[in-house]
């Protein structure tokens, strides 16, 4: 079954305009259980900015075609035994399950009649499921990893013996960071698989403008992230707390949806700051932008949460940099390969609160530090992080295992 729609890549740039030559490319299909959940922009950026390969999706189901419009989508939904046999892996084999036969062969016939001739796995824990897939198709099959889905399950012992499984039949893994390509080998990937292909920001959706910082006190901050222990939200919240002492009229916006909502409101009532937070909910692309420009500091104190859930570069806060918003942070994850602490932002330690609003009122005080953190902070975004080079890197990659890179 086809989705219909269109291609519209987000942003100015036509990445089509990068290649002159007619030839579309090699067919590259990306399987993604779901396309799209509102999280993943980063993914659709990725995927609709490709223009020396042809991309082709598939997935389990559709959701969001409003807000990512792509017309070349196969589905294969789950077949009426998922769940059952989910059971029967999951709880009776303690094991990871995988895609039934029939599954297999109909992914396969897509990518045949398509004329594939790589396919790409979005999610590690994912790819886990089709293994299967992965050992019988012949040409080369790539993985790439996220953030959280390094962890999935890794306490299993079966669990982890299926994803060595997985990373030595793939043929390259892909992950966003430094810190994930360490996570990865130490799941037991080798280390020469492994490529760095960074989150890519579209820098003219989010150009620099130098900040009017308040001399009232009205400071603005801003976090967009989703409501997750690892985005650190409480921690905001009692650092805000600590910093409304000395500023009674700064207000905090934190934009996203998740399963902490409920929570997090109960905590501005009870540190008597709800009068001063704003928590809308999801956020469009284009209110997010202006946001972003609206507001003085950026804040994403990303934690280790409990399960042992890490970050890789939180592409909210690389928007938030390239636009002009300094950024405070954590010492998390992949966050350290973008921020030099005091250079391009201030990073503290995870869970510290008050380290947190101690930055914040001793940096407010500074305005040209702050305009400093602001340019630098953009700077990198620009260098590192440019959507453009980053699809670029891709397309190489994706070429030169296809023997048709030159």
């Amino acid at each position: 079954m086809s989705a219909t729609g269109r291609i519209r890549p987000l942003g100015e740039f036509d990445f089509k305009t990068l290649n002159e030559s007619t030839d579309p490319g090699p067919v590259v299909a990306f399987y993604c259980a779901t396309f799209l959940k509102p999280e993943m922009l980063h993914i659709y950026r990725q995927v609709t900015g490709l223009g020396r390969v042809q991309p082709r999706v598939i997935a389990q189901k559709l959701e969001n075609p409003e807000r990512f419009p792509f017309d070349k989508i196969d589905i294969v939904p789950k077949p009426a035994t998922h769940f059952l046999r989910r059971f029967w892996f999951r709880q009776v084999c303690n094991k990871p399950w995988q895609i039934s036969g029939g599954e297999q062969r109909a992914i396969t016939d897509i990518l045949n009649r398509n004329h594939a001739q790589l396919l790409h796995i979005f999610f590690g824990h994912i790819a886990v499921h089709l293994l299967p897939l992965i050992r019988t198709w012949s040409k080369p099959s790539v993985v790439s990893f996220h953030g959280a889905d390094v962890l999935v399950d890794m306490e299993k012992r079966a669990y982890r013996k299926a994803t060595r499984e997985m990373l030595g039949a793939v043929t390259r893994v892909f992950v966003r960071s430094a810190s994930l390509k360490s996570a990865v080998i130490e799941l037991g990937c080798d280390e020469n698989k492994i490529d760095i292909v960074r989150t890519g920001i579209p820098l003219l959706e989010f150009p620099f403008r130098e900040r009017d910082f308040p001399e009232n006190g009205e400071w603005h901050f801003f976090q967009a992230s989703r409501l997750v222990q690892k985005k650190g939200i409480a921690t905001t919240l009692h650092a805000f707390t600590r910093f409304l002492q000395q500023y009674p009229r700064a207000t905090l916006t934190i934009a996203g949806e998740g399963p902490m909502m409920a929570e997090l409101k109960e905590l501005t009532r009870r540190l008597k700051i709800a009068d001063r937070v704003v928590l809308p909910g999801f956020v469009a692309p284009e209110k997010l932008r202006e946001i972003y420009y609206s507001s003085h500091i950026f804040l994403h104190p990303s934690e280790t949460g409990s399960d042992g859930n890490q970050e890789g570069i939180p592409n909210s806060m690389l928007e938030a940099m390239a636009t002009g918003l300094p950024v405070f942070a954590t010492k998390h994850g992949g966050i350290p390969e973008a921020i030099e602490n005091g250079v391009s932002g201030i990073l503290v330690p995870e869970r510290d609160h008050e380290a947190l609003s101690e930055a914040l009122i001793k940096s407010v005080q500074d305005r040209q530090l702050l305009a400093r953190l602001a340019r630098n902070g953009a700077n990198v975004v620009a260098e590192k992080f440019d959507q453009r080079k980053q699809i670029q890197r891709l397309e190489e990659i994706y070429l030169g295992m296809l023997g048709k890179l030159g």
